[in-house]
């Protein structure tokens, strides 16, 4: 697995087009708001073409790319915590999602209905950011009801987890997401199995119409405020995208051409989704297959190997480390030996993207 990323935004916003567009599945995607009940899930393996490369110099029988999963949820709308719409249970399923991809509606259509009146951004991120506050606190208010009892009775480690939730609490109720805090890395470690969702790094998608996805002034402002966040910033069309799948290659290469792209929506938001979660991949392959795998930056090669089994990580002896561009070079594992090129590394070496990695372990 890649990883793994919520989509959500207002209703009608173009989320379910551009799950489609993402996944090349064919959920409902209509102009009326409440579209989408029941959470949609995608898995998208991910096209590297460095795992071509290596698979045909190593031989390997077949290749396995890493993959990204999105899960689009039901549109969220002002009072949803209270019941609104369809209310805030579906945001559960994001819980454990690594990002949240945030579509936001920044183009005109008088054919699809629009939850508030007029075109405003920034106010339909503050909609949906103020119910993701609000679930947090919910979970917040039951985990702190619960430890209270055990910081009654004496637990010095309950007291201090209450003091550090009850800060954060105080930051939610004055509008503060999490990833806008300065957390303590023991703070941060704490609250991580709770699966908050204002913690986890965000990509605004500004979803733009056909004749604007180079240029918006609307987005101009989101892309502002994705910087004062520190989160990523993407503009897409949706519908545009949606159409591009329904292509062959061929026909998809010239109709990016025509609006003025170089890639499509899916490749730019896995690259923007690395970027923001900090991710690269490496490699590992034999007879039987090559293998993407992907870890965050600056994982150590003993960390990494635990991506692939247990075992790897907890029997670890040595890393053999060749680097793509040498094995491309040459395309051939022999003559890279033969001129010392395959690095032997311990548990230290900080693994590059693009690395392939042989382990040797103990079993």
């Amino acid at each position: 697995m890649g990883f793994s990323c919520g989509i959500i935004g207002l209703p009608n916003v173009g989320k379910s087009t551009l799950f489609n567009a993402l996944t090349n599945q064919q959920v409902a995607a209509s102009n009326y708001p409440f579209c989408t009940v029941d959470p949609n899930h995608g898995i998208v393996p991910l096209e590297d073409l460095r795992v071509e490369i290596i698979q045909k110099i190593v031989g390997s029988a077949r290749a396995v790319p890493t993959t990204l999963e999105f899960v689009d949820i039901a549109g969220l709308v002002k009072g949803a915590s209270k019941g609104e719409g369809l209310g805030n249970q579906f945001l559960s399923n994001i819980q454990q999602v690594d990002a949240l991809a945030h579509v936001v509606r920044c183009f005109e259509d008088a054919n699809v209905a629009h939850i508030a009146a007029g075109l405003d951004p920034l106010r339909d991120i503050m909609i949906v950011n103020t119910e993701l506050i609000l679930k947090d606190i919910e979970i917040l208010e039951k985990r702190i009801q619960s430890i209270k009892r055990m910081a009654k009775s004496g637990d010095k480690n309950a007291r201090a987890e209450v003091d550090t939730l009850e800060l954060l609490m105080a930051g939610l109720n004055e509008e503060r997401m999490l990833c806008q805090m300065t957390l303590e890395e023991e703070a941060s470690a704490l609250i991580k199995p709770f699966g908050l969702l204002t913690g986890k790094p965000v990509l605004y998608i500004a979803n733009v119409d056909e004749d604007h996805v180079q240029d918006n002034p609307d987005t101009e402002k989101l892309r502002g405020l994705a910087q004062e966040q520190r989160a990523g910033f993407l503009q897409i069309s949706s519908k545009a995208q949606a159409e591009i799948t329904q292509l062959d290659p061929e026909d998809q290469e010239l109709f990016l051409k025509e609006l003025g792209l170089s890639e499509t929506g899916l490749q730019k938001l896995v690259r923007a989704g690395y970027e923001l979660l900090d991710l690269i991949t490496f490699f590992t392959a034999n007879e039987n297959e090559t293998h993407a795998w992907t870890v965050r930056r600056n994982t150590n090669v003993q960390k990494a190997a635990g991506r692939i089994h247990s075992d790897f990580e907890e029997g670890f002896i040595r890393a053999e480390v060749i680097k793509i561009s040498e094995l491309e070079q040459y395309a051939s594992e022999h003559t890279l030996r033969e001129h010392g090129l395959i690095a032997v590394h311990g548990r230290d070496y900080i693994v590059e993207d693009g690395d392939l990695i042989y382990y040797r372990f103990r079993s």
